[in-house]
């Protein structure tokens, strides 16, 4: 069972569909899926385990039989619930691992029914390829200013504010879901796979506009376990930054906010310290963890910006960033919304939107 020839498209006709549905197995769906796809797997992973396994053991007619029962029934069901009140009109993308018989059998049935279901041409096999050829040419298309600042200066922020005020931004550690350092791990937010990754950082990419600027924060080659692509990372190295500068007191009390589950959780928080024993020496760690004990914690945070975070913040921004120390300063009024905002309206004055 086949999608007839007028019901297939190549990747480039991705953005003509908004309407994606994935039929691959929910672990393959995990791993990646195209932007905004939802999972309707025609085989789940039991069963598409189960096929794999009578194809080795026994034979392909045995597999294929099998596989187009379970195939058939799960359609089924899907038509009775997920589908049953899509509009005559409904024309959704369908693909599988390779726009073979998976995606193939759901195309069919949907048109067979009278929707305007298309299969993707080669499958997810096809739009992985795309992704990663146009992430070799995108990031070099666009402008950066890159936002600069000493941990808990409030970039994060600052690039939210800015995305508020009507400027194009390019927020990393929102796609990786991670915070950029040693603690920067989100609670219950677990990070994407890296192919999960590339797929929201093209879909960004795919939404700027190069005429205009993009604000990004600066950051290294990974943001925690996500590697950022190369030619991303060499285009923000070699592009104008804006220093933002906060005061010692206003950056503990961001930072407390922002990691207020450390302090719920102490024995976390000495877990990850550990990590910077070699670094800084069992003296400086055993100190942290006696303020955590004690409860000490704008001490704790002080202490770790001073003594670890900023030392390590310029050393890698003036290796890496050539135009740091030229970088025009963006003074905060406060860490409040209200500061924020003022600071991105400022910016966009002056640099560009």
């Amino acid at each position: 069972m086949s999608a007839k020839p007028s019901t297939v498209v190549g990747v480039a006709r991705l953005a003509e569909f908004t309407d994606r549905i994935d039929v691959r197995s929910p672990a393959e769906y995990a791993l990646d899926h195209l932007p905004g796809a939802v999972s309707h797997p025609v085989l789940d992973d039991a069963e598409r385990a189960c096929i794999g396994t009578l194809h080795k053991q026994e034979s392909a007619f045995t597999a294929k039989k099998a596989g187009a029962a379970l195939v058939a029934k799960n359609i089924a069901k899907m038509l009775e619930s997920a589908f049953a009140n899509r509009p005559r009109e409904w024309q959704p993308l369908v693909y599988c691992w390779r726009g073979g018989k998976r995606s193939g059998a759901l195309t069919y049935v949907l048109n067979e029914i009278g929707w305007k279901a298309v299969q993707l041409d080669g499958g997810y096999k096809a739009y992985r390829r795309h992704v990663s050829e146009e992430l070799a040419r995108l990031p070099q298309t666009f402008s950066y200013r890159v936002i600069c600042g000493v941990t808990g200066s409030g970039k994060s922020r600052l690039l939210q504010a800015l995305g508020a005020a009507g400027a194009q931004v390019l927020d990393l550690e929102a796609l990786a879901r991670h915070r950029g350092s040693l603690l920067g791990d989100l609670p219950f937010d677990p990070q994407p796979s890296q192919k999960g990754f590339e797929s929201l950082l093209w879909e960004q990419l795919t939404r700027l506009d190069p005429a205009r600027p993009v604000y990004v924060e600066s950051e290294s080659k990974k943001v925690g376990e996500i590697r950022v692509p190369q030619n991303l990372i060499d285009s923000m190295w070699q592009s104008s930054c804006l220093r933002v500068e906060a005061t010692l007191p206003a950056r503990v009390a961001l930072l407390r906010a922002e990691y207020a589950h450390f302090i719920k959780d102490p024995d976390a928080l000495h877990q990850k310290l550990g990590h910077l024993t070699a670094l800084r020496g069992a003296a400086a760690t055993a100190r942290w963890r006696a303020l955590s004990d004690a409860g000490e914690w704008d001490a704790l945070v002080e202490d770790l910006l001073v003594e670890h975070y900023d030392p390590a913040y310029l050393r890698s921004m003036r290796l890496n960033y050539p135009r740091y120390d030229s970088a025009a300063t963006v003074q905060l009024d406060g860490i409040g919304e209200p500061g924020f905002a003022a600071a991105a309206t400022r910016i966009v004055v002056e640099y560009g939107g």
